[in-house]
């Protein structure tokens, strides 16, 4: 089930109990083994990173694929540090720039680039260099704006096992489509960040809170956010000090790119970046145990871009 049919069976069965407040059925993401599809994810290796970008997503078939015309895409790159895009800290804005010129090359009609940050937002936006890489674009449908910590709603998880309730970003929410940008790296407590972590950018509340049971957590709210298209950026990984990082000699050059669908799958083939495997990361398994996507390499077709 994609994303789009999803909303529209959770608009159809939620129970609404004030703005934002709904209740999700389980049975929304309950599939049998069957009605399945083999998990997919597409890879593509270089040096320019808007060209393996661009060559990763269109192996998938194309951002077409994702994003119609006339529709408001939400993109969520990880850009939450004060940091240099060398580092390795934050998304890289060569990819980010790619995936929103493709969104307006399928007619969307607005693409809303955004993440609730860590350091200043003023200060990770444009130091990460993706402010500058979107706005040069130079097209009025490509915005950057910082999240407004009144747009977050409680929402109800059903199917949760510890995040039972928690406080979502409404424009995600209400987005036509979701397209997140994580990069690949270490991570002081998870262990590993990549495409389900990336989404503690799509929340509000004390992180504080998010951080006892972390792995049961991160599954948990992967339960109500579903990007429509994952781009794991591994151009450069920080291998040690993140998530912040701070000093090059953390930082390995991959010069590769990843994207799909499927988050479990993505995030179970970059594990291997870091010489791992998918079970030695706890939120990998409890997402797919969650039925939130495959940790399986053997069953993970990966596409060359």
């Amino acid at each position: 089930m994609d994303r789009r049919e999803f909303l529209k069976q959770l608009a159809a069965f939620s129970a609404v109990a004030g703005a934002g407040r709904m209740v999700m059925p389980q049975e929304l993401w309950a599939m049998s083994p069957q009605e399945k599809p083999q998990a997919v994810l597409a890879k593509a290796q270089g040096t320019n990173y808007a060209q393996i970008t661009g060559e990763a997503i269109q192996a998938l078939g194309g951002m077409k694929k994702f994003v119609n015309p006339g529709e408001v895409v939400v993109v969520k790159p990880n850009m939450a540090w004060d940091r240099a895009p060398e580092l390795a800290a934050n998304a890289h804005p060569d990819v980010v720039r790619q995936v929103v010129e493709l969104c307006l090359q399928a007619g969307a009609k607005k693409v809303k680039v955004l993440d609730h940050t860590c350091h200043d937002a003023r200060k990770a936006y444009k130091n990460s260099g993706i402010q500058d890489a979107v706005q040069g674009l130079k097209d009025p449908r490509a915005v950057v704006e910082f999240v407004d910590p009144r747009g977050f709603v409680e929402m109800k998880v059903a199917g949760a096992k510890a995040l039972r309730k928690w406080y979502f970003y409404k424009e995600i929410l209400e987005a036509d489509r979701f397209i997140n940008i994580p990069i690949a790296k270490q991570h002081a407590e998870s262990r590993l960040t990549m495409c389900l972590k990336n989404m503690m950018g799509a929340i509000g509340g004390w992180r504080g809170r998010i951080h006892v049971g972390l792995h049961q957590n991160i599954a948990d709210m992967n339960l109500i956010l579903r990007p429509d298209l994952h781009v794991l950026d591994a151009t450069r990984i920080l291998v040690a000090n993140g998530p912040s990082g701070g000093s090059m000699k953390d930082v390995r050059v991959k010069n590769l790119v990843f994207a799909g669908p499927d988050p479990v799958a993505l995030d179970a083939y970059g594990t291997t970046l870091f010489e791992l495997k998918p079970d030695d990361i706890g939120y990998i398994a409890k997402a797919f145990d969650a039925g939130r996507g495959e940790m399986d390499l053997q069953k993970i077709k990966v596409l060359s871009g």
